[in-house]
């Protein structure tokens, strides 16, 4: 058994606006499955396909109060590409952040909800990603990371370092995971978390126990009438394991 990462998911304000900013962000479509959610996906995509992680907004009253430990970086081909991206960015919405990030080849932005994003520099390796390049996790230890989610993904683990390490689908397609060294420590809920589904014929009940022996733990949300499964991994990272699909 293993599971796939099919799509981040994001408190938001204005599930609807912040949609409408990341959709013509990144060329996606909308679509919404009920009140206060709202969902993203590129044009055309049969989902799930490791191709694209996808985007789903989820309404919550609770404001944003730090930096968010999970972001995504957007891809770019050349020095015009990123300085047209980062332009048009700024048109629809974004604003510069410093997250500490100095002087560096990236730039550092934040959507209308302040949710911090990353537009790369284009000599970055990030072939057939598509306009996400990469989910970035901030963590304390990269090693810890790749050990337990190379084994509660199908993902195969491309790079392990003391300050980093990156992640992507068996397939060889779609947007890099990267867990990023910080000396930031968590501090309540992840806004920003990852979904993971299992696959077609999949035993639920299964998967959650061979994720909690790989050193995940339950969290109770205290709602009895949702369809997924609440965990987190060995560094307190909450995600959603989705029913199989």
């Amino acid at each position: 058994m293993a599971t796939r990462l099919v799509q981040i998911n994001m408190k938001a304000r204005d599930d609807s606006a912040l949609g409408a900013f990341w959709a013509a962000a990144l060329g996606w479509e909308l679509s919404s499955e009920g009140p206060g959610v709202t969902n993203l996906e590129p044009v055309g995509f049969v989902y799930p396909d490791p191709a694209a992680v996808c985007i789903d907004l989820v309404v919550s009253p609770e404001p944003k109060t730090v930096k968010n430990r999970v972001h995504v970086d957007l891809a770019t081909t050349s020095a015009a590409h990123q300085a047209e991206l980062v332009a048009r960015l700024r048109e629809l919405g974004a604003t510069p952040a410093d997250v500490g990030q100095g002087d560096v080849s990236w730039v550092v932005l934040a959507d209308p909800e302040g949710n911090e994003f990353c537009v790369l520099d284009w000599h970055d390796q990030a072939q057939d990603t598509g306009p996400i390049a990469s989910v970035v996790v901030d963590c304390a230890d990269p090693r810890v990371m790749a050990g337990f989610w190379g084994q509660a993904t199908d993902w195969t683990v491309l790079k392990v370092t003391d300050d980093n390490a990156v992640l992507r689908s068996a397939r060889g397609v779609g947007p890099y995971l990267q867990f990023l060294r910080t000396p930031d420590a968590k501090t309540g809920w992840n806004r920003v978390h990852l979904d993971v589904r299992p696959y077609p014929g999949d035993d639920p009940q299964a998967e959650t126990a061979r994720l909690r022996a790989l050193g995940a733990t339950p969290v109770d949300l205290g709602a009895a009438d949702i369809s997924w499964t609440v965990l987190a991994d060995p560094e307190g990272n909450e995600f959603c394991l989705l029913a199989p699909g």
